[in-house]
């Protein structure tokens, strides 16, 4: 029987239709309308999904030519041009995954709208983009327990403009992803750091240093080791419910916790330990900027670092309430274990990702900022490859 704690690596882990080449002349401006007919909004969602979904399929193991998905873009040149290049980036990012662990067989893109703006022959949507890369797995894998599919969820900002003949054109795509790791589907140079901004702060305690973070090279069997979740040691806490919050919870976020806004990661991990057993520590004012307490409140200034900071929740899980004990390799960690990642090794900890599962040794990791989910520690260490 397993001692009853969470195990967590601090990660020695992680350090992206037709084509129309056209300009809106000024000529084109008409009087600004309010609204767009349904037609006209279903039309400009499918514009924003087909590129999205060039987008995907750079990343697959048999990816369009660069020339074949420019071309089923329906963009500006301005933004036929950024899309080139970034097309080409994700080719180059879908190659790397490829060698690390098998890449992506294929990608599937649904997009959903939340908001429309229109202003003459300008038209902007607010959408969703819901992505699915379906990982190399057999059938008979994936009913043994492997993922099928890596899924991702990012907002995306899309605007259009109206050429002189009435053709509806792609002009910008701006995808929120501020605060954590970059979402599979957007580029990024290897070993980015991230801008982090969570709920934590300056503790009451001075905590001292957490000495070198987690190897992340395969030593004794660690990768290839039997073992896929941990079992349920007692009736104090309940891995099987922490995995079931993470794969629910990923991207429809629970509407009984705030969210926030540009780094909700540990927000996120504090509610599935909370799903799975872990009892508030403490709950006054006077207490929350104390690693020695753990609290959620109605409002965030009666919220404890502990809950929505990521170097916060480390130390109150692992030094104050032993609820979570370190792992020397990253690779021992199995399903419901948790990784932390300090992007920049200043001895804060940026990130916070939770173990939804394992296969043949490999940690598949779910998070929020962007909302991820099953994303492989194979692709999220060739990201970041120079952070604790």
């Amino acid at each position: 029987m397993r001692p009853e704690q969470l195990r967590l690596a601090f990660a020695a882990a992680f350090t992206v239709s037709v084509l129309a080449f056209a300009e809106v002349p000024a000529s084109a401006v008409t009087n600004p309308d309010t609204s767009l007919p349904d037609a006209t909004e279903a039309s400009l969602a499918q514009i924003a999904e087909g590129y999205l979904q060039q987008r995907a399929d750079m990343l697959t193991t048999r990816p369009p030519t660069l020339r074949t998905a420019v071309a089923h873009i329906k963009a500006t040149h301005t933004m036929a041009t950024q899309a080139q290049d970034d097309l080409s980036a994700l080719a180059a990012k879908g190659e790397r995954y490829e060698k690390v662990d098998g890449g992506y067989t294929k990608a599937q893109v649904e997009v959903s709208v939340t908001d429309v703006t229109v202003n003459g022959p300008q038209a902007t949507l607010q959408l969703m983009e819901g992505t699915r890369l379906f990982l190399p797995f057999t059938q008979e894998e994936i009913e043994d327990g492997a993922p099928e599919y890596e899924e991702l969820s990012v907002p995306h900002t899309v605007e259009f403009t109206k050429a002189e003949d009435g053709t509806w054109l792609l002009a910008s795509d701006k995808a929120h992803t501020e605060g954590g790791p970059t979402p599979t589907t957007q580029v990024s140079d290897v070993g980015a750091e991230p801008e982090t901004t969570d709920e934590g702060g300056p503790a009451d305690e001075n905590e001292g240093g957490k000495g070198g973070g987690s190897s992340i090279t395969p030593s004794g069997g660690a990768e290839t080791g039997s073992g896929t979740v941990k079992p349920n040691a007692s009736v104090l806490y309940n891995y099987s419910k922490m995995i079931a919050y993470a794969d629910k919870h990923w991207k429809n976020h629970n509407s009984a916790f705030r969210t926030y806004s540009g780094n909700d990661c540990t927000n996120f991990l504090s509610q599935i330990v909370y799903a799975g057993g872990w009892k508030p520590a403490g709950g006054s004012l006077i207490q929350r900027t104390s690693n020695k307490y753990w609290f959620y409140g109605p409002a965030n200034a009666i919220t404890s670092y502990t809950w929505g900071g990521a170097e916060n929740w480390y130390w109150f899980a692992t030094k104050h309430s032993k609820r979570a004990k370190p792992l020397g390799n990253v690779w021992s960690l199995l399903a419901s274990d948790v990784l932390q990642a300090d992007w920049n090794r200043n001895n804060v900890i940026d990130h916070s990702m939770f173990v939804t599962k394992r296969y043949n040794g490999i940690p598949y990791l779910t998070f929020h900022t962007s909302d991820t989910h099953n994303k492989s520690l194979k692709k999220l260490l060739s990201d970041h490859p120079k952070a604790w």
